[in-house]
């Protein structure tokens, strides 16, 4: 047992066997753009930090980044606005409660968002994001994101964009929440716009495992030598992939798979194996929790096949 991939055909076999779990579970449907995806896709790629990589199955697929995208805006405005600032306005705790619930809102004194994973705690960080318009601020996530990428093509899926924009009532309520509280203090309609085009940035898991990577070599892409995301913001950012990275499921996925990880409602994962590779995985079919049942299996796999754990000696 080797703790690298070798091949697309070790990487396919896996995805064989974990393709069998896609009827475990249903596409999201809240966001009805999303309900046309084919719940039997399953890919998965793997980065290393050499520019090695490996990929199988429906790998043309493309995904929208969803809950994705909190950590990429999380970095951003930590490296805007700095550490003090950002947590000031956004905790850094772990909740039980599902993404988009209200309830820790409500009984927190003052209330800030408990962790930037959750929704609430999501809208107030894009809150941060700087611009004169929401064409300008939403141009600087995408900016970023093609650098992460290395990868200037990649752009958003305007019909998801729209059809999470006409369904965001829950997200317009947590706003208008977070506007009375003074966590917020911009026009929620617009807040919404960037949001909902934030989690419709489209790319397929080859792009995702190239920023898992970046991530897991702590903020440095070796291949062109650059430092896209300083250390200590990378490692705030996995940080938080652990403890809040797949939803209320967290805390079990890291016991059974033991790497940060970051899902979206779209059947994304991204991983990032600390000074090992980057993962990018996609799979439609969600499990209750909103993480891909596929993808959640082949992590498992991948991780005891090459020793992926952190928590490994």
């Amino acid at each position: 047992m080797g703790c690298q991939c070798r091949s697309n055909d070790e990487l396919q076999q896996l995805v064989d066997e974990a393709k069998k779990y896609t009827s475990n579970g249903t596409v999201a449907d809240y966001i009805p753009a999303l309900e046309k995806a084919n719940p039997g896709d399953l890919s998965v790629a793997i980065y290393y930090p050499d520019g090695k990589g490996y990929c199988a199955g429906d790998v043309s697929g493309k995904m929208t980044l969803q809950s994705i995208s909190k950590v990429l805006t999380l970095a951003l405005v930590l490296m805007e606005k700095g550490e003090d600032y950002v947590f000031s306005y956004v905790g850094k705790e772990p909740t039980g409660d599902p993404f988009n619930s209200i309830a820790k809102l409500e009984t927190n004194k003052p209330s800030k968002p408990l962790n930037p994973m959750i929704n609430a705690g999501a809208l107030t960080v894009t809150h941060m994001i700087e611009g004169a318009s929401v064409t300008e601020r939403f141009e600087r996530i995408l900016h970023f994101i093609r650098e992460l990428t290395q990868n200037p093509n990649i752009g958003f899926n305007e019909d998801v964009a729209r059809s999470e924009y006409n369904t965001a009532d829950l997200n317009r309520s947590l706003s208008y929440f977070l506007k009375q509280h003074h966590v917020i203090n911009e026009d929620v309609e617009e807040l919404i716009e960037l949001y909902s085009k934030q989690c419709a940035i489209e790319m397929d898991s080859q792009d995702l495992a190239r920023i898992g990577c970046v991530l897991a070599m702590n903020g440095k892409d070796l291949l062109t030598g650059r430092q896209i995301i300083p250390g200590d913001i990378a490692r705030i950012c996995k940080t938080f992939m652990v403890t809040c990275g797949m939803y209320n499921a967290s805390g079990e996925f890291a016991i059974n798979v033991g790497i940060p990880a970051k899902s979206g409602v779209s059947g994304g994962i991204m991983g990032a194996v600390p000074g090992k590779c980057g993962i990018g995985i996609y799979g439609a079919a969600l499990d209750e929790k909103g993480n891909s049942v596929a993808g959640i299996k082949i992590l498992e796999m991948m991780a005891k096949k090459y020793s992926l754990s952190m928590f490994n000696l």
